[in-house]
């Protein structure tokens, strides 16, 4: 299952509504993008979300 490693943000299930207001079963995934961390000086790779990329770039540690 797609989860992001910092934050855990995961899958979410919605519906799809159409104009006549049927629902149909639907999945919202996130945005997660394979970075590259230095951390003790080696370079680890981890999926992560897009918001928590923004949130790291915000915080200074990206």
């Amino acid at each position: 299952m797609a989860k992001c490693a910092l934050t855990g943000k995961g899958v979410q299930h919605g519906h799809n509504v159409s104009d006549s207001l049927r629902r149909t079963k639907r999945v919202f995934k996130p945005n997660l993008q394979k970075k590259t961390f230095i951390l003790d000086g080696k370079k680890v790779t981890m999926k992560v979300s897009a918001d928590a990329i923004r949130t790291l770039k915000k915080k200074g540690v990206l």
